[in-house]
């Protein structure tokens, strides 16, 4: 996900794709510990997915 379209949210909208990115990656930490994960890329992806919205998140919160 781009920040741009990140910027476009709003903050309840954020504080939500934040969690959707958090139990995605506790999803995926699952599938890596029982060895049925393929593309172990996608933990990079979600990591700085999650990065992203946090510092978005922090932003709007300065600016508030």
């Amino acid at each position: 996900m781009k920040a741009a379209e990140l910027r476009g949210k709003s903050e309840q909208d954020l504080q939500q794709e934040l969690l959707d990115l958090l139990k995605a990656q506790f999803g995926l930490r699952m599938q890596h510990a029982t060895q049925q994960l393929a593309d172990v890329s996608q933990f990079r992806k979600v990591r700085r997915d999650i990065a992203r919205t946090r510092t978005l998140l922090a932003e709007k919160s300065r600016q508030a």
